[in-house]
Order: structure tokens, then C-alpha cells, then sequence
């Protein structure tokens, strides 16, 4: 199916036809159109929480798929991934407070208000079909890349951004980003938005990278006051940026803001959809760094993927820090016992300290 999602390209598309079957238009202002509307013929087509008048919707009642808006204050249909500027909408570094007016936290605080498990049929409704919206954003977003030139990096969210790990989570994505790769993560703190800063600074001096991460490393966790101001501090510096990354992070965390360093952002309600969604499209492989009980769930959801190779092939699984994953969290050791005795098919793993067998790990699977 066909799907519209500027109304350019839709009177573009109408202009050439004589009638219209099976479209899918999402979050566009049809009033603007209605006489181009008016003179088609619709059938088996669907309108998100589209804007239309009273004589467009009487023409496209009957054999068509209308989908309303509900009130409350986010779009359920949006027809793009979020950005920095759409989440932190007029935010002031300058005055921290401001946050409290962005997009991010007005819907931070209606999902609290409503509650995270809400029982409001409406706001359930709402909430998924929003994060289905989500889903079929970031997947028209993926599809312009070779899916295994698509890499996750996963870590916790408490990485101080004053730590020699961060720094080297850094450094992997701007390589990784220089070579062509799309670097995703939870959209979130710690090595989430070291992710992100390595992006951003993909084809940019290791000089300026460190001037970056020296500013950052003054508001060294998600819980200081100049986390976020530093964060725009930084953009303002270095305002742009050749390459994209995308971040996925959930409100059901949204005590920790998104990092604005991440270009693309596709945010949902639901962690289990966004958890999985992240994995599913990180083909090209996982690297991941220290955490805690998250990342381990990560990485057991992902075993899961790459053993029972759900979606055609196993991906590489590369952990970064042998000390950690040997023993502060002695996850690898088992999962290589399990694979040696077969308990476990299919997988590709590694264990490394240092930046370039993580990249040729990664690099020999494409």
C-alpha cells in the first residue's frame, strides 16, 4: 500500500490518476486539497487523523478506512521520526527550566498522570496506535540503508560521561559512521548517548571529539543539572553533522531525557516493542558495552533472535570489555559454554578490549 505523508507528493499522485484504491494518508491537512479530493473516486484506502471537511468526509465514507484523532496532547499518527528540535521544542539552555515546556516532557508527564499501565481504553488505543506509527516511520527510515551496515551499541545508562569507556564508545561509532554504517542505540544516557556524540562526530577531528566529550564530562551523569544544557552546548559549537544516527528511547524511562545528539529519534510508549524493534534492526550486529540489568535483558532477547534466527540469519553479538563481561558480569563465559556444547546455534561472538577488533569483527560479518 501506497503511503502519503506530504501533501505535495499526494496532489502530485492524485493529479495522474482517475481513481484511487488502496492509499494509506497519514497526519495531512486534506482542506487544503478538497476540490482535487472531491473529483476522485477513494476505495480501499486509509486516513490517519487526517484534517478534512464535512464534504470530504461524506465523499470518502463509504468503502474507506477513517481514522480519528483522540485528544490527547501528542500525535497518534505521526508520519516521521522525531528530531531533536520536534522533542526539545524551545528549549533554552541557557534556562534549564525551559524543559519543562518541550514536547519530550509534556507527554513525560501525561503518561504519568494517565499512568504507565493505564486502564483508559483511550489512552491505551492512543498510545499503541502511535507507537505503530512510530514503527512504520523507522522502518521507511532504515530501508535507505543495506541492512547490515545497521549496528546497535548497547550499555548502561549510568556510563559517566567522564570515563574512559564512553570516550571509546565514542570512538567506535565515529569510526563505524565513517565507514558507512548507521549507528542505532536506546536513544538514552551513558553509552547510549556516547553512541550518538561519536556520530555526530564522524568525519570531525578526533581533536574536536575530545573538546566535546571534556565540555560533556562537566555534567557527568543524566542526573546533573547541566546534563542537557551541556549536551546543547556542544551542538551549538558544532551545529552540524554529515551522517545520521538514530536513537529508540521509551517514555517508560522518560525520567532520563533523549540525547539530542542523536538525529533521528523514534520514541515509544512501549519498552517491549521498542526493546525488540531495536535488536530486530540492528543486522549488522550489537556491540555491547558495560550495564546493568538492562543490557543483560538485551542481551538474552538477542540470543534468542540470532539462535532460533528469526529473521533469517544470525547477526554478530560483540561485548567490549573482557574484564566486565568475565567477570563483573560473567555473562560471556556461559554464553560461549552453551554455544561449545550446542546449547545455543548460530551465534557469533567476541570479546574484546580495544576499538579495532570490535570494528573487524563487525566488518568481516558484512
Amino acid at each position: 500500500m501506497k503511503e502519503f505523508e506530504s501533501i505535495k507528493e499526494l496532489e502530485n499522485y492524485l493529479t495522474s490518476v482517475s481513481d484511487v484504491n488502496e492509499i494509506a494518508i497519514q497526519s495531512l491537512d486534506l482542506t487544503t486539497i478538497e476540490n482535487l479530493i472531491l473529483s476522485k473516486s477513494f476505495k480501499d484506502c486509509i486516513f490517519l487523523g487526517c484534517e478534512m471537511t464535512s464534504k470530504i468526509q461524506e465523499a470518502i465514507l463509504k468503502d474507506n478506512y477513517i481514522f480519528p484523532t483522540i485528544d490527547v496532547p501528542y500525535n497518534i499518527y505521526p508520519n516521521k521520526l522525531y528530531s531533536p528540535d520536534s522533542l526539545f521544542n524551545d528549549y533554552d539552555p541557557k534556562r534549564p527550566s525551559s524543559y519543562e515546556n518541550t514536547l519530550d516532557k509534556i507527554i513525560y508527564e501525561h503518561y504519568l498522570k494517565t499512568g504507565k499501565e493505564s486502564s483508559n481504553i483511550k489512552e491505551t488505543l492512543a498510545r499503541r496506535l502511535h507507537d505503530h506509527s512510530i514503527t512504520d516511520a523507522l522502518q521507511e527510515f532504515i530501508s535507505t540503508y543495506d541492512e547490515k551496515m545497521v549496528v546497535a551499541i548497547m550499555g548502561g545508562h549510568g556510563l559517566s560521561r567522564a570515563s574512559s569507556s564512553y570516550k571509546q564508545i565514542a570512538e567506535i561509532a565515529k569510526t563505524m559512521t565513517e565507514r558507512g554504517y548507521l549507528l542505532v542505540s536506546g536513544g538514552g544516557p551513558g553509552a547510549m548517548e556516547a553512541t550518538h556524540v561519536g556520530a555526530w562526530f564522524a568525519n570531525k577531528s578526533n581533536e574536536d571529539l575530545e573538546t566535546a566529550i571534556d565540555h560533556l564530562s562537566t555534567a557527568p551523569l543524566y542526573d546533573h543539572p547541566n546534563w542537557l544544557p551541556t549536551a546543547f552546548e556542544v551542538l551549538e559549537k558544532f551545529p552540524s553533522s554529515e551522517f545520521k544516527s538514530l536513537g529508540i528511547p521509551t517514555w517508560l524511562y522518560g525520567h532520563e531525557p533523549p540525547t539530542p545528539f542523536a538525529t533521528h529519534i523514534g520514541k515509544y510508549f512501549a519498552n517491549s516493542v521498542r526493546e525488540e524493534g531495536l535488536l530486530s534492526i540492528a543486522k549488522g550486529g550489537v556491540v555491547f558495552a558495560p550495564g546493568s540489568a538492562g543490557t543483560m535483558q538485551e542481551i538474552f532477547q538477542d540470543i534468542a533472535q540470532n539462535h532460533y534466527e528469526t529473521f533469517g540469519y544470525a547477526s554478530p553479538m560483540v561485548f567490549l570489555n573482557k574484564d566486565y563481561w568475565s567477570y563483573d558480569r560473567p555473562v560471556y563465559p556461559m554464553i560461549e559454554l552453551m554455544k561449545l556444547r550446542g546449547d545455543l546455534n548460530h551465534l557469533d561472538i567476541g570479546l574484546y578490549d580495544s576499538n579495532e577488533d570490535i570494528i573487524n569483527h563487525l566488518q568481516a560479518f558484512v
